[in-house]
């Protein structure tokens, strides 16, 4: 999300057009609903649907321009990152009190929970709530709550990730991380999301360092086809040594920084029905996941914005997938099994989720 990777190219002139119809094999979509699944590229605030937006306007005494739920995602239109990014921002407004971000997270957790994934890493936004006066207090830890106890009665374990907003200045950036590192139990990373124009990740190099000393893991979103994206994933594959990529579809079209992430291991979290095409090709467009696993790449696949794409989480996500990368059944399971290695968690507990899958894909 957050680039204009997440723009897909054709979700701007309405719900995913352009794009390949859902696989019909009814067998199919029951093996990847039933896929022990892992998620690592999915915004909080991305996950806020519209019906969540009515309840907490309500309970915070706020007024919505919009008469009812259909209206409001009626008014889910944009046709460039500014638009999307007006809408996001807005529509987060309603997120005012520990309970709302509670809330969210065990919303999004038992949709999560009900598509059989087991474990997610999420992203969250606070600058955007510390600019309107929330408390980092509140922002974490309604999320951590929610967090606790969607692990105890769904389930479904989850770790949080912070995500300066790049767009931002350094300094609020800088004045985030400070505010968040009493927290730091309840953090297993930071990331870096939003407009990349003019904001390349050494921007952020600093931040990066200070959380790294804190024990924290580092990503960052490379979105598709931005200005100077090759540069930028250089950037972040040799200087700051993130630990995963976001996006980073157009790292096929240098062989060199593709040789350079197989070699450091770098997993790719990519959200294919929005960022699935290189459109700033010499040829024709190239589809991010087929390029990405043709140059042996590791993959994992998310849903990224699900509340502002259509609700589609990561069944449909995945269903999707399979037909628009020309995805075989080996390949949907060796993704799966690359999000759980790149989990941000112990060895034996990834060792514990990838034995869970085997012994599904062995019974299925």
């Amino acid at each position: 999300m957050k680039g204009l990777a997440a723009l897909g190219g054709s979700l701007a002139l309405g719900r995913h057009a352009g794009a390949v119809a859902p696989v019909t094999d009814p067998t199919l979509a029951k093996f990847i609903h039933g896929l022990p699944k892992s998620e690592y590229h999915v915004h909080l605030e991305g996950t806020l649907e519209a019906e969540m937006k009515f309840a907490l306007a309500k309970r915070n005494g706020m007024n919505l321009p919009f008469a009812d739920v259909a209206a409001m995602k009626a008014s889910y239109q944009y046709h460039d990152l500014p638009s999307f990014l007006a809408i996001y921002y807005d529509g987060m407004k309603v997120l005012q009190k520990e309970p709302d971000f509670y809330d969210l997270a065990y919303a999004y957790l038992a949709k999560a929970a009900s598509q059989n994934v087991i474990y997610a890493e999420m992203f969250f936004d606070p600058q955007e709530h510390l600019k309107r006066g929330v408390t980092m207090a509140d922002v974490i830890g309604g999320i951590t709550r929610a967090r606790r106890d969607a692990e105890s009665k769904l389930g479904i374990r989850s770790q949080l990730i912070l995500c300066f907003v790049r767009d931002l200045s350094a300094e609020s950036a800088m004045a985030t991380l400070d505010a968040a590192l009493p927290f730091k139990a309840d953090l297993v990373g930071v990331g870096l999301d939003s407009d990349e124009a003019g904001n390349p990740p050494e921007k952020f190099r600093e931040h990066f360092a200070k959380a790294r000393a804190n024990g924290l893991k580092v990503t960052a979103h490379c979105d598709v086809d931005q200005t100077d994206t090759l540069k930028n994933i250089r950037t972040v594959l040799t200087d700051l040594k993130v630990d995963r990529i976001d996006h980073g579809g157009n790292i096929v079209q240098s062989t060199e920084l593709v040789a350079i992430a197989k070699e450091r291991g770098i997993y790719f979290t990519v959200c294919p029905t929005f960022s699935g095409t290189l459109r700033r090709t010499e040829k024709m467009p190239v589809d991010v996941v087929r390029a990405m696993l043709d140059a042996g790449l590791k993959v994992t696949i998310s849903s990224d914005d699900p509340a502002y794409m259509g609700s589609e989480y990561i069944d449909g996500v995945l269903i999707r997938a399979v037909d628009r990368s020309r995805l075989s059944k080996a390949e949907l399971i060796a993704m799966t099994r690359y999000g759980f290695e790149a989990a941000w968690l112990p060895e034996a507990d990834k060792a514990a989720m990838i034995a869970r899958l085997d012994a599904y894909v062995k019974s299925a």
